[in-house]
């Protein structure tokens, strides 16, 4: 490097800004676009417009400046590489912008022999199109990117500059690494843009802030920065002389301790370093973990860098850690990997619950599309039917066979809408709602989601409509970006698959039905239960009566349809269940009096002994004796029923009709119509019209404490008064169901399965309905209706033609009304 030419001492870069006094956009036009060797810096960052001196230290520095001092009008780039320890750096090292420069000078360092450096003339912003070569050095095609320059009227950026050259006095003065002079070069610079890149080129910040700073594409946000950077090095050279202050005292070696304490974290911030904080190391080494969208990275970066602007002392430390953890604690982007074995999954499902088949065919379904695309959005079915059917269980079973994580929410009075969002951060005591929570807990975000008891909601009150957050919740459309009112960031609830449960429809509103795939659960056959308690109840009772081991213990059959039928009345199994665990337990209480089981099958003749006297019993057809009887079908929560229509007749001067039983309103409106007709159509059944004149009808449901309603009963009634008027018999083991209209036309109606297993109990063989429930009859498995024939009908008079024969009941009462008879009665 002898060949280097010394460089005069009042050539300094400052000393030679200072002077300057020309237009700055001459400066900056002179950086053209083309093909230019390419300086790398390790610890210096340029701006436009600055003289920059760098030192010559690496081989291919030597070769670029030898190069340029042969040809003094080629222009080069300059640009900071990212990782410091990198010897050789190539075009993927560096950070994306540069400046375009002109060599100037070249010099030999004082009091360092043998040791050269340059002045560069910055020129303007530029990126790296491509590299053209990289031996000896770098040369590449360089683009400008100047930057946006602001308005000569900007009210802001004259205000911005104003404050910026009053903080860069308050950071040299209180200041002791930087030299005097470098304030009075400043003071000296009116062209603002010259400004703030002279204060962002010698300023001592760390390279990340100043690329930071160089890629801002405004001059306004670069000056905006850079004030913001100088209010925190300002604040922490605060921190620093107010800890000196109260530590120049005499100390003992406490405070001596924590003064030193304070000095480290000082230090390690300015190095870009942690504060000492475990919980914060803690946090960062779980979000290095963590595969997320650069927007939850960027947000989860600004609530780290508030966080560090806290103290740890203060209150709001503790409320912005929490929420901190709170984001690294979710599981962003995890997933457990489906099991897509379809056979599997229905051996698993089979196992667990029996019957069933919509719902598990839907799963199956499911896996199968799964299987075949790779890739689908969950489905969120919402299972709905009487207590104690398995609704909540089956959510298990179904985590089992696909194999994924299980988690619950009851909804069951819920009356908040913060326990679904989450309540803001701007609340004390603040927290997620119940979705995130469970998500947390769960530790995967596609687990099956159990919503139990959305039926029980609260709606409409005070703190909002849990219902109405719902929706975002259960819709395939929105909550891909479920928003958290606590989190404040977008959470994708697309891959879980909710599973709602509900008891009585009705109750859920129409907007959250729609978003909701509707499976009705119905209530267990007597058949299904014994299967039920055969395998799945007993054995488990018997587990937790301590009976295990007693490998003989077994209820036979009829005894444990003789438990369902006059025990029990539910739909489900949760009676059965305690009933059963009831006879076990007194079991164990016999074995452990008297060392041995009394019995070890339990039979109808020690069922009593065990359980004590059945509660209920069961409904028997009682046959066709007397006239205006008739059997008909009625759904309830608890399953079938058959119940029995009475009507009879007493002679009154004002007819009237008569309805009992604890009827409801649409029951009371199908005997009306029922009566309607009857009178329309007296001719067809030769029924005497004056009859209706001189005799009151009385129509009564028997079980007057049961509540009853619905239209079902109508072809019943109708039946029952044309027995009562014509003392016509029914014909023997006849149920029907069936509404009826003004015209007689029969409708369709629902619970048909459970209508005839209810009718197969009493001993019913040949069922009425409509024609339009074919379909029903058609889905119920054929071994349930062995035994039964079916007659489906389209008007009443079809029900009259094969219900009513032409015998008379005994001791028909007769209802002829003479001439006299009527004469009198008017």
């Amino acid at each position: 490097m002898s060949n280097f030419k010394g460089f005069m001492a009042q050539d300094s870069p400052l000393h030679m800004f200072a002077e300057f006094d020309g237009d700055i956009n001459k400066i900056f036009e002179q950086g053209k676009a083309g093909d230019m060797p390419v300086l790398t810096t390790r610890n210096m960052v340029s701006f436009p417009g600055v003289l920059t001196s760098v030192t010559i230290a690496r081989s291919a520095t030597r070769q670029l400046v030898k190069y340029i001092e042969k040809h003094p009008d080629q222009q080069f780039a300059m640009f900071c590489q990212k990782d410091q320890n990198i010897e050789e750096p190539s075009a993927g090292d560096l950070s994306k912008y540069g400046v375009i420069a002109k060599f100037l000078k070249v010099f030999e360092i004082p009091g360092q022999e043998n040791r050269y450096a340059f002045i560069a003339q910055a020129l303007t912003r530029c990126e790296i199109q491509n590299v053209v070569k990289e031996d000896p050095f770098l040369w590449a095609h360089v683009v400008p990117s100047p930057e946006n320059m602001p308005k000569e009227d900007d009210l802001e950026f004259v205000t911005i500059i104003k404050d910026l050259r009053k903080r860069v006095k308050e950071y040299i003065d209180k200041s002791d690494s930087i030299p005097f002079e470098l304030q009075l070069s400043l003071h000296g610079i009116e062209e603002p843009t010259f400004f703030v890149n002279m204060v962002a080129y010698h300023i001592p910040l760390p390279l990340t802030e100043k690329m930071e700073l160089l890629e801002a594409s405004d001059i306004k946000m670069r000056a905006l920065s850079l004030l913001q950077i100088l209010n925190r090095e300002i604040q922490y050279a605060n921190l620093r002389l107010d800890i000196q202050n109260r530590t120049q005292h005499t100390i003992d070696e406490e405070q001596k301790n924590y003064f030193l304490r304070q000095q480290i974290k000082s230090i390690n911030k300015e190095l870009g370093g942690e504060d000492g904080s475990s919980e914060k190391a803690k946090i960062r080494a779980k979000a290095k973990t963590k595969v997320w969208s650069k927007e939850i990275q960027e947000a989860f970066e600004k609530e780290m860098n508030r966080l560090d602007q806290l103290h740890p002392q203060s209150g709001d430390f503790n409320v912005q850690l929490n929420y901190l953890q709170q984001i690294v604690d979710l599981p962003w982007g995890e997933y457990t990997k489906d099991d897509l074995d379809l056979k599997r999954a229905k051996r698993v499902l089979d196992r667990d619950h029996y019957g069933m088949d919509k719902v598990k065919e839907r799963i199956l379904e499911y896996i199968a599309v799964l299987a075949l695309r790779g890739d689908l959005k969950s489905p969120i079915l919402c299972l709905y039917g009487p207590p104690g059917v398995g609704k909540t269980s089956l959510g298990k079973s179904i985590a089992d066979a696909l194999r994924r994580k299980y988690v619950r929410v009851s909804l069951g009075g819920l009356h908040d809408e913060a326990e679904i969002r989450g309540h803001r951060r701007t609340y004390v005591g603040a927290m997620p709602g119940r979705i995130i929570k469970n998500l947390e807990k769960a530790g995967t975000s596609n687990p099956v989601f159990i919503l139990d008891e959305i039926d029980k909601v609260t709606q409409n009150n005070i703190n909002g409509n849990p219902a109405s957050a719902l929706l975002e919740v259960l819709d395939p459309e929105q909550n891909s970006t479920f928003h958290d009112n606590y989190l404040d960031l977008d959470y994708d609830l697309s891959k879980v698959m909710f599973i709602a449960t509900a008891n009585d429809i009705s109750t859920i509103p129409g907007p959250l039905r729609d978003r909701m795939e509707m499976i009705e659960v119905s209530g267990y056959t007597t058949e299904e239960k014994i299967e039920i308690a055969r395998k799945h109840l007993l054995p488990r009772e018997k587990d937790k009566t301590g009976l295990g081991s007693e490998k003989g213990m077994t209820i036979r059959k009829p005894v444990i349809e003789t438990i369902i039928e006059r025990y029990t009345r539910e739909s489900g199994v949760r009676q059965l269940e305690k009933q059963i665990n009831k006879a076990l337990r007194k079991l164990a209480f016999y074995k452990m009096r008297d060392g041995e089981l009394p019995y070890d099958k339990i039979s109808q003749e020690n069922l009593e002994d065990l359980l004590g006297k059945p509660p209920f019993y069961r409904d028997i057809y009682q046959g066709n004796d007397y006239a205006g009887v008739v059997t008909g079908l009625a759904w309830t929560s608890v399953g079938g029923e058959i119940l029995f229509i009475e009507t009879s007749l007493s002679k009154g001067k004002a007819a009237k009709l008569t309805l009992t039983g604890n009827l409801g309103d649409v029951m009371k409106e199908s005997a009306v119509i029922a009566l309607e007709y009857v009178k329309a159509h007296a001719d067809l059944l030769n029924i005497d019209p004056r009859i209706f004149d001189n005799w009151n009808i009385h129509i009564h449901v028997p079980e007057g404490a049961t509540p009853k309603d619905g239209p079902s009963a109508g072809i019943t009634i109708a039946t029952s008064i044309a027995s009562a008027l014509t003392q016509r018999k029914v014909r023997k083991n006849v149920a029907m169901t069936g509404e009826i209209t003004l015209r007689g036309k029969v409708l369709p109606v629902g619970g048909i399965k459970e209508k005839i297993l209810a009718a197969k109990r009493a001993g019913i063989t040949d069922i009425m309905l409509c024609s339009a429930n074919r379909k029903d009859i058609e889905e119920i498995p054929q071994e349930y209706l062995k035994g039964v024939t079916f007659h489906y009908v389209e008007d009443v008079t079809d029900v009259w033609a094969y219900a009513l024969t032409d015998e008379l009941v005994d001791k028909p009462v007769d209802l002829s009304v003479s001439e006299e008879k009527e004469e009198k009665a008017q």
